[in-house]
């Protein structure tokens, strides 16, 4: 048994209480970023989880950054596109980013890097937060039969996102009949531009990675996977064939 001093249980209180105030620090400033960059039709989502929740890959200061910061300034900049083109607002974001040449020609290179960024970490932020464990049955066999396994795609993924030149990101495209793909695209662009649609895909723009990672992105890419949801990402897998997966 045990032997819990006076000075182990005030500790032990202290840090409880600790954990806490942290979480509610973090709560409070997840919800001053949402506000801070949703003035207007577009709106920043919240985090799925803590800042901290992903410090197996990425650390807790990286999160701030890349949330509160990075993906809520494509979302202002989209509020204020949209004060001057309403019409940005009135279609589905996958149906705008696949028919750019409707834009305003002033406002289209705007709408391209910041939609796209929004979208990209839109779907970011909700394929993480898993323990990176197994996918599920439907996910594993289109993996395998479309990759060969799980570890040829990680080792296809991560190749492919180590050879993206500068910014950019890595998907694993799925259609319809849920037939995966590997692509990549430079700066924020998406396969939503060509009417396709994203499983899942890495963000390796520097901003990602570089606080804990600097310049060895493979180590980044490598380490990603322990996060992954396979849960979420089979979610959307099942809405993908049903034809109604968006972002």
């Amino acid at each position: 048994m045990f032997n819990l001093t006076r000075r182990h249980m005030i500790a032990a209180a202290a840090g409880v209480v600790a954990t806490i105030a942290t979480t509610r620090i973090s709560t409070a400033q997840q919800q001053t970023a949402v506000a801070a960059g949703s003035d207007g039709p577009f709106k920043l989502p919240p985090l799925p989880y803590g800042y901290d929740a992903l410090q197996a890959a990425i650390d807790t200061e990286t999160m701030h950054l890349h949330h509160d910061k990075h993906h809520a300034a494509y979302v202002a900049n989209l509020n204020a596109a949209a004060k001057e083109a309403p019409q940005i607002a009135d279609h589905p974001m996958e149906r705008l980013l696949a028919n750019l040449d409707q834009v305003p020609d002033n406002l289209r290179t705007t709408v391209r890097n910041n939609l796209g960024g929004h979208v990209n970490h839109s779907m970011f932020w909700e394929i993480m937060g898993g323990t990176g464990a197994a996918p599920g049955d439907e996910v594993a066999a289109a993996i395998q039969r479309d990759f060969g396994g799980l570890d040829q795609l990680k080792t296809a993924f991560n190749a492919a996102g180590g050879k993206v030149f500068g910014s950019g990101w890595v998907f694993v495209t799925v259609t319809p009949e849920g037939k995966l793909a590997l692509e990549t695209r430079p700066n924020q662009d998406t396969p939503l531009m060509e009417g396709k649609r994203v499983l899942f895909g890495n963000d390796v723009w520097e901003h990602s990675y570089y606080l804990r990672y600097q310049n060895r992105r493979p180590d980044y890419l490598s380490t990603w996977w322990t996060v992954i949801n396979w849960p979420k990402i089979g979610e959307r897998y099942v809405v993908a064939r049903e034809g109604k997966l968006t972002i």
